[in-house]
């Protein structure tokens, strides 16, 4: 089944914590016990997303349209307060979600970047998750050697040869040690711990099989990336001998890279793809062009497989706006749906030149809600423009229209209660920041799947898309600065984000609210480089 085929049954109410797509998919293998495996073929332009799960799609309008009965819905099973206005809305009871996912590839085939992609988005939706990456902890204690005896060990390909006896043993301990960290992480209250390795064998998978199994409660998946894409592997390796590792200190960059291709060579000698029928697993090929599915069970893994279908490569840019400055923000209001003050209309109408100076000949396509402040600040642009509700302002319920003297006066507990605890406080009728990360959920989804995208958007929502990619904490979420009349130019790269900020000189108004009794949040700037050993 490809993902352009509808599913052959779908929920008459789509949530974010259904994801119907994928659950349908998964049905139909196990209703063909024949057949485990299913292959999802991505589209070749990964600016028009399938039917079934692009943003045209009807699994995403049907979540648009059904978004404020999923809402009600939430409400009604999460514990909350009954007193004043409001209350908090408790974090999901994830316990139960124990994964060892453990990836499987050559080196320089994007391993290490789908880890730590999986693990910023499943952290962003509130599990706790972290990657253990073999080859920083094999750096971390050789380095730990080098202090205590004076002597540096040789981490060439030779390191890596199969015929290499002791460096054979020592990376299977290594590995082996990773493993049994992971495990213990995830038995003191981890939900997936991903294993960085090649493991790269039948022998090294079925051991981690073995070891896992003793352990109640707790599965495995296997994660393999395979590129055939010299372009995609020729990018990595670059990458690679570019940017600092320690294995390649005082080498020529022409060393390095003749050095880490030997390197390759030696795993090419004894690699082995998944071919093992009992084994749960993912396989990419060329970072979304592909997707096969093997034994993928239950909501947290179909959540995993429905992410990494969506990621590509492509070089590209995010531009985050807020809408010009509103009469609302001038009368300091908060929600409603004003128009742009004059000042608002100002800045509407010099956004198009800087866009169009950072993003040149490319191709973009504008997101707004559907509120007229954010669609009025796009009018002038010369972009395609799609209108989500999903991006719509966070819902203030009955406080709705109100200013934050208004509030305080009439609801003085309750306005003390939200600057507590900002990111779980719901309004009564309305939304809390984590509702929010709930509803943008899918605008994720498609946001990975594009290439050049504006979102012209609202304070709160820019805030928790931000976060996302800039993997900031929850309790930082609500107070991340997005000044009115700014574009953030955030450019996804394999270890991170790098950012831009362009301020027009058109004044207004200043909305934010700073935490109390707290400093600011600071701005990562620029934090996409790779972390090579252990923290």
């Amino acid at each position: 089944m490809s993902a352009v085929d509808t599913p052959k049954s779908a929920s008459p109410r789509l949530t974010t914590r259904e994801l119907a797509a994928v659950d349908d998919v998964l049905q139909d293998v196990r209703a063909h016990e024949h057949s485990p495996d299913i292959t999802v073929t991505a589209a070749t332009d990964v600016g028009t997303p399938p039917a079934v799960f692009g943003a045209g799609g009807p699994m995403l309008k049907q979540f648009d349209q059904s978004n404020a009965a999923s809402r009600i819905m939430s409400q009604a099973s999460t514990p909350r307060s009954v007193v004043g206005i409001g209350g908090k809305v408790a974090k999901p009871d994830y316990s139960e979600a124990k994964i060892v996912l453990a990836m499987v590839g050559l080196p320089a085939r994007g391993k290490s970047y789908l880890s730590n992609k999986l693990m910023r988005y499943l952290k962003w939706l509130e599990y706790d998750v972290k990657v253990f990456n073999v080859g920083q902890l094999r750096r971390s204690r050789a380095r730990q050697k080098a202090q205590q005896s004076g002597k540096r060990e040789d981490h060439t390909a030779s390191y890596f040869s199969h015929n290499n006896q002791e460096a054979t043993r020592i990376r299977d301990q290594l590995a082996n040690d990773s493993l049994e960290m992971l495990i213990q992480w995830l038995k003191e209250g981890g939900n997936v711990g991903i294993h960085d390795a090649t493991n790269s064998t039948k022998e090294r998978r079925q051991k981690i099989v073995d070891r896992v199994s003793k352990e109640k409660g707790i599965v495995v998946i296997f994660l393999e990336s395979v590129c055939d894409d010299p372009a995609i592997i020729a990018a990595n390796i670059a990458l690679k001998v570019s940017s600092g590792d320690p294995d390649y200190k005082d080498m020529s960059r022409e060393e390095a890279k003749a050095d880490f291709e030997r390197r390759i060579r030696e795993y090419e000698a004894v690699y082995e793809t998944i071919t093992e029928p009992h084994l749960s697993y993912l396989r990419i090929k060329n970072v979304g062009s592909q997707v096969t599915l093997c034994h993928i069970h239950g909501y947290l893994q179909s959540r995993i497989a429905f992410y990494l279908m969506n990621l590509h490569l492509k070089p590209r840019s995010i531009f985050f706006s807020r809408h010009g400055e509103s009469q609302y923000n001038v009368e300091g209001k908060i929600g409603g749906d004003s128009p742009l003050s004059e000042r608002g209309m100002r800045y509407a109408r010099a956004l198009p030149a800087l866009i169009t100076d950072n993003i040149g000949d490319a191709p973009l396509t504008v997101w707004t809600s559907t509120l007229q402040r954010t669609i009025q600040t796009a009018q002038d642009l010369p972009y395609t423009k799609l209108t989500w509700k999903s991006l719509d302002e966070l819902d203030a319920g009955v406080c709705d229209g109100m200013t934050y003297e208004e509030i305080e006066q009439a609801y003085p507990d309750d306005f003390a209660n939200r600057d507590e605890d900002k990111f779980n406080y719901r309004y009564r009728g309305g939304e809390s920041y984590r509702d929010v990360v709930v509803r943008l959920e899918p605008v994720i989804m498609e946001l990975e799947r594009q290439e050049n995208i504006l979102i012209i958007g609202h304070q709160a929502i820019l805030r928790c898309l931000y976060a996302y990619f800039h993997d900031l904490p929850q309790a930082d979420l609500p107070y991340i600065k997005i000044p009115l009349h700014t574009v953030i130019k955030l450019t996804p790269k394999a270890y991170g984000c790098d950012e831009e900020r362009y301020t027009l000189p058109i004044g207004a108004v200043d909305t934010h609210r700073p935490k109390p009794k707290a400093p600011a949040p600071t701005v990562p700037m620029s934090n996409s480089g790779r972390e090579y050993y252990v923290r």
